[in-house]
């Protein structure tokens, strides 16, 4: 693994690399732009070609190649390292044991595909009609890339077989299936359906989902399987062309179905994702929360819709993220408000409440027996109020609890000291025994900032003196160099407790005392 990131870091150029995303201007033997972590008027984001590095003197943001694509495209580092290896051209061991020939087929096949479904949606006025009463402008139909999969048992492999597709192909790209009766051939997977590609982190289609035109087909959504390039529990519909707006205006928004998000995005609101095919998953909101921690859930207002937004927000605040919720109007969907008017739309979304104040305004208007409802806010509110790290959030909720609902606050205090965490598996990287990151040996806090010591010394020597960013760096320096030795002095003290309670002396006791003035002078110096 390592060899491989320096192969790639050998090849690529982290000037190249970040002036794909933000314009950089020559400063010296460095270059600057807008930091992409934070809104400023004045550049203070500093990309060095010699050290193969970026800093910014406004957030302290920093990293190399890798950083800053799992940042910027919201992806974790096995993904960044897939990406930026094909951009250096260096070969990693293909996922799933697929080799790379195999999965250029496999994206062929489906682009292949994709471009007869959108032939085939031309060529038939009812689906046409179809999204047309559902408000899909012509042009939102060619930017998601919306097609027609015909009633036809063979249409799509006797078409991908004429142009050179194997048989092996095409099961493999999820495309057709073995009938139970081995003596048949195999038959298209989508038939008679609206189609929706879901695309990959770089725009290329890597699956479908279906949507049936017939109200006499018995599913009516069906999507790929699980292949190669596609797992349901990871990709998020819309997400490549979604993640630079949720980055720039900070939050994202979920809703439940393609339709809901084609005219999300076509009513303006373009920072909106949509599951494929699944539930939302730790893994997706693991993705969402490397662009922004912050997520607006618009899910369906029926009791199907109700528990799934239940779920996501508790395993978003699980992840450490502000979950709000969007209330829909009753037999209202998000398609269905856009198509009436965009602005009705972003209302529901101004007006959307958190996570926690939502499920208590469910439980208070769902009870109005006063001790009844006393319970359910222990078993429904007071475990995700036990979720936040921070405590002046835990306090405003506890306060509202009690102003709604009349209970005392420092009875509430008492039933939430009580509330154990909820237990939640959550999944946030790859397969089991991949690795999530370069380094082998995660560095201790020391370690740490004796790296970025020699970071901040490293770019001092890049800049003028008189420069405000040097000045800037110096401050730096001087708080890193106090806090090294607040953290070498408390490693002593670990070790002198640990002499003393192995039989030493009065005087390892009294240098322990002389540690602890020391150190609370220092942490007072911090402050």
């Amino acid at each position: 693994m390592r060899g491989t990131v320096d192969s790639i870091k050998q090849r690529l150029d982290i000037v190249d690399i970040v002036s794909h995303y933000l314009k950089l201007e020559k400063a010296g033997q460095n270059y600057k732009g807008k930091c992409p972590f934070h809104n400023e008027k004045t550049a203070s984001f500093m990309v060095s070609p010699v050290r193969q590095n970026y800093y910014c003197f406004g957030c302290g943001a920093k990293g190399d190649i890798f950083t800053i694509t799992e940042a910027l495209e919201g992806v974790d580092f096995k993904e960044a390292l897939r990406m930026l290896a094909d951009k250096a051209g260096v070969e990693i061991e293909q996922y799933r044991g697929e080799s790379k020939d195999d999965k250029e087929k496999l994206y062929s096949a489906l682009e292949d595909a994709t471009l007869l479904f959108e032939s085939n949606l031309s060529a038939t006025p009812e689906a046409l009609e179809y999204l047309n009463g559902r408000g899909i402008s012509k042009d939102s139909i060619k930017e998601w890339r919306l097609g027609y999969a015909r009633d036809e048992w063979r249409d799509l492999s006797d078409h991908l077989k004429k142009v050179g597709y194997s048989k092996e192909i095409l099961l493999k790209a999820g495309l057709i299936k073995e009938p139970p009766e081995k003596t048949k051939e195999a038959y298209d997977v989508f038939r008679g359906r609206i189609m929706f590609p879901i695309f990959d982190q770089s725009g290329r289609v890597i699956a479908f989902s279906g949507r049936a035109l017939s109200k006499e087909i018995e599913a009516k959504y069906l999507n790929s399987p699980e292949t190669a390039l596609f797992q349901k529990s990871e990709v998020l519909y819309g997400l490549d062309k979604a993640k630079d707006d949720i980055r720039k205006k900070n939050f994202a928004v979920l809703v439940e179905g393609q339709i809901d998000l084609v005219l999300s995005h076509q009513g303006g609101v373009k920072n909106t994702v949509a599951s494929s095919g699944t539930a939302f998953t730790s893994q997706h909101l693991a993705r969402l929360k490397r662009l922004s921690p912050r997520i607006i859930l618009a899910f369906d207002p029926d009791e199907a819709g109700r528990k799934a937004a239940e779920k996501s927000a508790l395993l978003g605040l699980v992840l450490g993220m502000e979950v709000k919720i969007a209330a829909l109007p009753e037999g209202s969907d998000p398609a269905d408000l856009v198509h009436e008017s965009p602005e009705k739309w972003k209302d529901v979304l101004r007006r959307a409440k958190h996570s926690i104040e939502d499920a208590l305004t469910r439980v208070l208007e769902g009870e109005t027996d006063p001790r009844k409802s006393g319970k359910l806010i222990v078993k429904k509110v007071l475990p995700l109020i036990v979720l936040l790290e921070s405590s002046i959030e835990r306090s405003h909720f506890v306060s509202l609890i009690a102003k709604r609902s009349g209970i005392r606050e420092e009875i509430i205090w008492d039933d939430l000291k009580r509330t154990p965490v909820p237990t939640v598996e959550i999944h946030t990287s790859g397969e089991a025994g991949e690795e999530s990151e370069p380094d082998e040996k995660r560095a201790s806090h020391k370690e740490r900032i004796e790296e970025r010591l020699q970071e901040v010394e490293l770019w001092q020597k890049e800049l003028h003196e008189t420069s405000p960013e040097y000045t800037t760096l110096s401050r730096e320096k001087d708080e890193l160099t106090h806090r090294l030795q607040i953290v070498i002095m408390e490693e002593e003290r670990i070790a002198l407790r640990l002499e003393l309670e192995k039989g030493g002396d009065e005087e390892v006791a009294e240098r322990i005392e002389t540690l602890n003035r020391r150190l609370d002078e220092e942490k007072r110096k911090m402050v």
